[in-house]
């Protein structure tokens, strides 16, 4: 068997609302999910011991079964009765705890990279079945693409591709715990919900500032109280000539969209010299082949 060699794309979220927290204490959302091109490398080699072993470029990073992509190469281990071991590297390039769900593609490209590693010839449905079991951002991290997320995160129906542009990502030297930010979420009549389905006509007409202008994320109003500089690597992504600039996830990433190269890489060289962004990325949105796994 050969060495298996993929990549891990990060996601962004053109809109994100709660809807209301259930009973089981889980959230329910309805959210727009977007993969942009920056990607986390993940090599996966099989071994004649039964062992699974991850091995990471950040010393901080657990390497057990505290890791997604270890939780994955277990369950897949576990459902299908794989008796060989894997060695499994993991090349972070994704900010880690930033909302753009890097443990979650990393959790979903292992499924994937088992799945053809030892030739088990799953569909991307059932791909999707075991992805739930990990984590609620994981099956969308399957799915890819633009696509609607609804219920707590597992419920995805797939849209139009978002209009082609440039997005800055800038993440602060801070980290933001997503337990904290639900906790402390409060909905009431207040709440300022995003128009989730207007972006998504707008998506389907292929509108770039129309869906722009309606984007939002409730978890902002939790996030950006706790830590002011998120409002500030906005207001400063506006003044450098983004469409729009949102916290994804509950934080504390914050991308902006640009329409223009030129502008967005002077805002990206901006930010490179600025206080505000510890972690700076120019990149585009992502569209997978549906029947390709890169």
């Amino acid at each position: 068997m050969d060495t298996v060699r993929l990549k891990a794309y990060a996601k962004i979220n053109l809109g994100l609302d709660v809807i209301r927290k259930r009973e089981d204490g889980y959230h329910e959302v309805r959210m727009i999910m977007q993969t942009i091109g920056l990607y986390d490398k993940i090599s996966i080699n099989p071994t004649n011991n039964p062992s699974i072993k991850v091995k990471t470029n950040l010393h901080y990073l657990p390497t057990d079964k505290n890791n997604l992509v270890y939780k994955a190469a277990a369950l897949m281990k576990e459902t299908y009765q794989i008796k060989d071991g894997v060695y499994i590297h993991l090349e972070k390039r994704i900010p880690v705890a930033a909302g753009m769900a890097g443990g979650s593609t990393d959790a979903a490209t292992t499924l994937y990279g088992m799945n053809r590693l030892f030739h088990l010839k799953l569909s991307n449905e059932e791909l999707l079945k075991l992805a739930v079991q990990i984590g609620a951002d994981v099956p969308y991290c399957v799915m890819r693409g633009t696509a609607l997320s609804e219920g707590i995160g597992e419920i995805l129906t797939p849209l139009p591709p978002f209009p082609s542009c440039h997005v800055l990502i800038v993440k602060p030297n801070i980290n933001v715990s997503t337990k904290f930010v639900y906790e402390n979420l409060h909905l009431d009549s207040s709440t300022n919900h995003p128009d989730i389905d207007g972006i998504m006509k707008h998506i389907k007409e292929q509108d770039l500032y129309g869906a722009s202008k309606l984007f939002g994320n409730v978890l902002e109003s939790v996030t950006e109280k706790e830590y002011p500089i998120i409002n500030d690597i906005k207001t400063r992504m506006l003044e450098n000539g983004a469409i729009v600039s949102l916290m994804s996830g509950s934080g504390p990433t914050v991308f902006g969209l640009f329409d223009d190269i030129k502008t967005a890489e002077k805002a990206f060289y901006d930010f490179k010299v600025s206080p505000l962004g510890k972690q700076v990325y120019l990149t585009n949105l992502f569209q997978p082949d549906a029947n390709k796994f890169v």
